[in-house]
């Protein structure tokens, strides 16, 4: 089995004898096999859920989805997101307060600085910075945005967060062609 890839060697585990265990070598190959046909189930089953997550995106919003690096996984966890707060989202600032990614100042003496903000809904947060992530490796222009961010004196970290922030902003006004936000403050 040495050199196979991983999906090889699933396969090659899966397709083990069943023998029942009864020394150390059988119940070897039995626990490999069950291993092997857990792992083929687990995966079926996850691209099952992906197909049913993307048609529902695709049916609710298409237009995140055609953006460069928002898969299915990150624009179910802003939408989410968004869903549970609708009545704070009153504009793109808000979004990305909700998100944690809105700048917090974090300056000292003569320093200025500011820092990402470690609240907000963590899932939608790492959302984002799997968005920052993909386009950073493929999107010419990120990485130019990155570039020119580090040469006006920002440490990479403070680069993905402003990033981050501008992605925000981008997918506050996905949103609001969704659905648009009343403005107005509801009263009960």
């Amino acid at each position: 089995m040495t050199g196979l890839s991983n999906t090889a060697l699933i396969r090659h585990c899966a397709a083990l004898p069943d023998t029942a265990p009864t020394d150390v070598a059988t119940a070897t190959v039995y626990t490999l096999r069950r291993l092997a046909q857990r792992i083929q189930t687990l995966t079926a089953e996850e691209r099952e859920l992906q197909r049913q997550i993307t048609a529902v995106l695709n049916s609710n919003a298409p237009q995140l989805l055609h953006r460069h690096g928002i898969g299915p996984d990150s624009a179910s966890a802003l939408l989410i997101t968004a869903g549970d707060n609708p009545d704070r989202m009153h504009s793109q600032a808000s979004f990305a307060a909700l998100c944690g990614v809105n700048p917090i100042e974090a300056s000292s003496g003569k320093t200025r600085r500011r820092r990402l903000n470690r609240g907000g809904d963590r899932r939608a947060n790492a959302a984002l910075y799997r968005i920052a992530l993909t386009r950073s490796r493929g999107d010419q222009r990120t990485q130019d945005y990155l570039d020119r961010r580090s040469s006006q004196g920002l440490t990479r970290r403070e680069a993905m967060r402003c990033l981050k922030r501008y992605i925000a902003r981008e997918i506050y006004h996905l949103l609001r062609q969704l659905d648009p936000i009343d403005p107005t403050p509801r009263t009960a």
